[in-house]
């Protein structure tokens, strides 16, 4: 069965108009796109924004809802995701102060691509493993 062209025609035309834009040379210290997706792409920013995404959550919660997160790691990635203005920290006046971190309306806006990638992985990753492992016999051979 054959697959159906991903990269049609216009995405194509976009794509070049883009190599265009840049010159044909693309830095990567100038790359919007890295420069997003070194964040978003990290080990623990996704599962983090969409567990937020489903409602607040306070630090412990976060804690449970990835249990092998360290609180190191838990604090600095809140902290970088608030840094981008994905997402938001809320004190409350209460004894002890409570904290709930919440996606921001640009944190909400990034949802519905991150959600598609998510899908793209979930239901590419079985040929993606399978590609590894035969390309790791290939080069041992």
């Amino acid at each position: 069965m054959k697959e159906p062209p991903y990269i049609t025609p216009e995405l194509h035309d976009a794509m070049r108009g883009v190599m265009v834009y840049v010159g044909g040379k693309i830095d990567s210290s100038k790359c919007p796109v890295r420069d997003v997706m070194d964040h978003i792409g990290d080990k623990w920013s996704s599962l983090l924004m969409v567990a937020l995404g489903t409602r607040p959550h306070r630090f412990g919660e976060l804690k449970r809802a990835v249990p092998d997160i360290s609180q190191r790691m838990l604090t600095q990635t809140l902290r970088d995701l608030q840094a981008d203005g994905l997402v938001s920290r809320h004190v409350f006046p209460t004894v002890p102060p409570s904290v709930e971190y919440r996606l921001t309306p640009m944190g909400e806006s990034m949802m519905p691509p991150l959600m598609e990638l998510m899908k793209w992985a979930a239901e590419n990753h079985a040929r993606i493993r399978q590609a590894r492992l035969d390309f790791a016999e290939s080069a041992a051979a």
